[in-house]
């Protein structure tokens, strides 16, 4: 199995349980890790081959900067779900990493997170 990585892509989104986070917003991280073959486009050098990862990156725009979730799991499982759906003839698993930086919690830490796998990797 080969595997194509997007790593650490950041959005601004209004996720969360708390009031604040709805109407103040913060930054998101995302790492996207899609399982696919790509012999053939190593073989051909040819765009239709595997998947564009540009268009990987507009997607998960779309769904971290759009609707808000009160859950970053909510928010995981619909980025995974919209691509195992998109690029069902090409993808055969995806792990989604969805970091919240900063999130407003008293104490001392890096982040908060969830890590889901869909499909086969």
């Amino acid at each position: 199995m080969d595997y194509i990585h997007l790593n650490e892509l950041e959005f601004y989104g209004y996720h969360g349980a708390l009031s604040e986070e709805t109407k103040l917003g913060q930054i998101f991280r995302v790492t996207i890790t899609l399982a696919c073959d790509l012999k053939r486009a190593g073989e051909t050098d040819d765009l239709e081959e595997t998947v564009n990862y540009a268009e990987v990156f507009e997607l998960c725009k779309e769904i971290v900067e759009g609707k808000p979730y009160l859950l970053i799991e909510a928010v995981a499982e619909t980025i995974a779900s919209r691509i195992l759906e998109e690029y069902k003839t090409k993808v055969s698993g995806c792990r989604i990493q969805l970091v919240k930086p900063n999130p407003p919690i008293a104490g001392h830490y890096a982040s908060v997170a969830v890590d889901i796998t869909r499909g086969s990797l």
